[in-house]
């Protein structure tokens, strides 16, 4: 069973940085899933930011220039390192995967879950 457990949010001012990692277990091959962070702040809908898989990266247009993911296979662990964080990026960010090969066009309909990790972002 793939587990995913997020870590790394906190508190910060606009304008600061955070960056979040997944744990990705319970595959021998969880570098050849894609890995998406998708973030849900409160009374709206779930919002891919971005996606790592063995083809390439994609993001938001949203987050675009300001977020980056990367993984470290070894260590089975997808980063995203979030700079020039604005108030609007305020979330529960989450990671997620299918345990396939590409990122899912519907960010809101992952397989696979962690439980979030909660970033706030004081203007």
């Amino acid at each position: 069973q793939v587990r995913l457990v997020e870590s790394g949010g906190g508190s910060v001012q606009a304008g600061g940085s955070l960056r979040l990692s997944c744990l990705i277990t319970g595959s021998t091959v969880t570098d050849m899933y894609a890995i998406a962070w998708v973030r849900q702040a409160p009374g709206k809908e779930r919002e891919g930011v971005s996606c790592i898989s063995m083809i390439g990266t994609s993001y938001s247009d949203s987050v675009k220039g300001r977020f980056t993911i990367s993984r470290d296979k070894d260590k089975s662990l997808v980063y995203l390192q979030m700079n020039s964080l604005k108030p609007e990026d305020t979330a529960l960010y989450y990671c997620a995967t299918d345990r396939a090969a590409v990122c899912n066009n519907d960010p809101g309909k992952y397989t696979y879950w962690g439980q979030g990790t909660q970033v706030t972002v004081a203007s």
